[in-house]
């Protein structure tokens, strides 16, 4: 499985993500900019000693990511996760080689992806803008883990 982070803003969301995906032998994918380095303390420590374990590649931006996908890995398919997102993230059919796509902290995906892809979310009660995008991650790489009979 991949997750994609475009944008991401908070070194600690990102380390645990990495984590996460360290300890589902998921691929994490890295669209900058970023808000933070990746050598920050903070990325590190919620990292821990992992990160350099972890199968973690880089973009310049979503038009490099795109194009380097389609040319290593034309079979999976993108999922965006956004709180607007049509279907609910249980409700469809995840491949052992898909990537499942999610913005930044603060603003989401960026309108000119969210037209080209399926889009999906998790559903939420109450006036809160959105899930931490740790829990986030969590919650929908696990659910595509289970379909696809885990490791």
């Amino acid at each position: 499985m991949n997750i994609v982070l475009h944008q991401p803003e908070i070194p600690h969301n990102t380390g645990a993500i990495g984590r996460t995906c360290l300890m589902t032998n998921s691929a994490l994918h890295l669209i900058r900019p970023y808000g933070f380095f990746l050598d920050e303390k903070s990325l590190r420590r919620s990292g821990l000693d992992y990160w350099h374990k972890l199968n973690v590649s880089e973009y310049d931006n979503f038009a490099a990511f795109e194009a380097e996908i389609e040319k290593k890995s034309p079979r999976g398919k993108f999922w965006l996760v956004e709180t607007s997102g049509g279907e609910n993230y249980s409700d469809v059919k995840y491949g052992r080689d898909d990537y499942l796509i999610f913005g930044s902290e603060t603003v989401g995906l960026p309108s000119e992806i969210l037209h080209k892809f399926p889009v999906v979310r998790i559903p939420m009660v109450g006036d809160e803008r959105s899930l931490n995008l740790s829990v986030s991650v969590g919650i929908v790489l696990y659910e595509a883990l289970r379909q696809t009979g885990f490791w």
